[in-house]
């Protein structure tokens, strides 16, 4: 009984040993291990942060599909009181931040599942700043940002069909540039917005130290 005890700890404790490294592979591999790094350097004061100034949907794209029946989701404008409802698990500081936008014109564009919010995203028609670059939008273009998706509807591929079905909605509007930015090592963003037929701009660089000092530097210029 011993050795087939001790024989089945091995095993077991083998199969753990591979599941963790198979576990931190596929972070590093994805690229979430700088990700997180950047994020935890940013806890204390060090933000070092290159991110893709990226146009959306450059060439037209195909409409995504989902993992169930897309009958089941309506898009929808959110009201402000979807709204705080929705971000509500965001800190203070952003949730004022996004209120505050909301107010000045921004959309909420949220995936509706039987009467629940599944996922949403904000879009954005007005001159706006990013880590103290500022960026101007033309009356025919819109900055996509702050997509979320709740957890019982992920990877069910809900983000790049949100995306689709709001590049149609902004169409209908006369906005037919649709621009965000991506986080260069946010391997999952940039996988799912190449789906989307979308093109690097720029590659931009902000530094930042304890929110004093912040420079903005252009590391390249895609053709």
């Amino acid at each position: 009984m011993e050795g087939n005890s001790s024989n089945y700890f091995v095993r077991t404790r083998g199969r753990k040993s591979s599941s963790s490294l198979k576990k931190y592979w596929n972070v590093i591999s994805n690229g979430l291990f700088l990700f997180g790094l950047r994020n935890r350097l940013e806890q204390i004061g060090i933000n070092i942060n290159p991110y893709y100034w990226v146009e959306e949907e450059f060439a037209p794209c195909m409409e995504p599909r989902i993992k169930n029946d897309t009958s089941k989701y309506t898009l929808k404008d959110l009201s402000l009181k979807e709204v705080e409802l929705v971000i509500e698990h965001h800190s203070a500081k952003d949730k004022a931040k996004l209120i505050k936008g909301f107010k000045n014109g921004q959309l909420c564009v949220g995936l509706e599942n039987n009467g629940e919010i599944a996922s949403f995203m904000f879009v954005e028609f007005n001159d706006f700043e990013h880590r103290g670059r500022a960026f101007k939008l033309k009356p025919n273009e819109a900055y996509l940002f702050n997509m979320w998706t709740f957890q019982n509807y992920r990877g069910k591929n809900l983000a790049p069909y949100l995306r689709y079905q709001t590049y149609r909605m902004l169409e209908k509007k006369g906005i037919d540039v649709k621009y965000s930015i991506t986080q260069y090592f946010n391997k999952s963003s940039i996988k799912f917005k190449n789906k989307l037929n979308s093109k690097n701009h720029y590659l931009f660089l902000s530094v930042g130290l304890f929110n004093i000092f912040k420079w903005n530097f252009t590391l390249k210029k895609y053709s």
